[in-house]
């Protein structure tokens, strides 16, 4: 028995000038693809696996940069700790803040535009300009936090400079910047079906009974989004911390990004920065297929599906 190959259609000169327009059009998007994103990547990639401090050759070296970060670096581990710790409270906080901050805001209260405006600002304030503001806030001899503090008889707190409370403090600031989460959230919570409420009001069912039954499983698909990109946020946090503490004190605040580029471009060590990124990417990966592997119990879709 012999199988009947499909006969191959021969390209028309028409068809093929439309062609070559059309790769003539998408030549500066494929030359910028190229050169500004798959060799860059694949650039990384190579000197994961050597020594080099870009003024000379780099340098074979193997899996060594991995094997030494993974066993014998100190800062390493230290710096896993503090970043493990951030991703893991800072993601939850962050979503939980967005979303209280998108339930007050969708009810009818007065001046919601204005205040709404206000939530959403510092979403779009320039993160140095941000930084900027919460070092004089959180000052020890002028800031505005510690000299109200001092006015009603309490002790002044040093925010930033005590090893065992600048990381909860950094929550605090990470909760009060949710703007573009609580947007999201906003929109999400306007599109559930108005019906449902009412049916479950007419049931006997509370406030707080009609957010769990109702609110929640309807913007459980945002939740996870929002939870996400949290999550691979929280991996790569580093403009934060670089102005406000520098990944001080006494590493309290060195988190993965920042110790990358210290490698990078302090120490220029190229070759353990780079396994640092492939590293990072690999643990981004993980932590993401799990939240999606694990989103199959609480996300519910429109259609009913999970």
């Amino acid at each position: 028995m012999t199988l009947a190959l499909p006969r191959l259609r021969r390209i028309t000169p028409k068809e093929r000038k439309d062609l070559l327009i059309g790769l003539l059009f998408a030549l500066p998007w494929i030359i910028g693809f190229i050169g500004f994103t798959l060799y860059p990547i694949a650039s990384s990639f190579y000197y994961s696996f050597t020594r080099y401090d870009l003024l000379r050759e780099p340098v074979p070296i193997g899996l060594s940069n991995y094997i030494r970060l993974l066993t014998d670096d100190a800062d390493f581990r230290i710096v896993v700790y503090n970043t493990l710790w951030w991703v893991l409270f800072s993601a939850p906080t962050g979503v939980l803040s967005a979303f209280l901050m998108a339930l007050l805001l969708n009810t009818n209260i007065a001046g919601r535009s204005f205040f709404r405006a206000i939530f959403f600002f510092p979403s779009i304030v320039p993160v140095v300009v941000t930084a900027f503001v919460w070092l004089f806030l959180l000052n020890i001899q002028y800031g505005a936090v510690n000299a109200t503090l001092q006015t009603i008889g309490l002790p002044i707190v040093p925010f930033l400079s005590d090893p065992k409370i600048v990381k909860p403090t950094l929550i605090l600031i990470h909760m009060w910047a949710q703007g573009a989460a609580m947007v999201i959230f906003l929109a999400t919570l306007q599109d559930v079906p108005r019906s449902l409420y009412e049916a479950a009001t007419v049931d006997g069912a509370n406030s707080l009974r009609r957010l769990w039954h109702i609110t929640i499983p309807m913007v459980s698909p945002v939740i996870l989004f929002n939870t996400v990109m949290s999550f691979i946020g929280g991996f790569q946090y580093f403009t934060l911390p670089w102005l406000l503490t520098a990944g001080g004190p006494n590493q309290a605040t060195e988190f993965y990004s920042l110790f990358l580029y210290r490698n990078a471009f302090v120490y220029l060590r190229m070759g353990k920065a780079n396994a640092l990124a492939w590293l990072l990417f690999i643990v981004i990966i993980f932590f993401t297929a799990l939240l999606f592997r694990a989103s199959g119990r609480f996300v519910y879709y429109a259609g009913g599906s999970r």
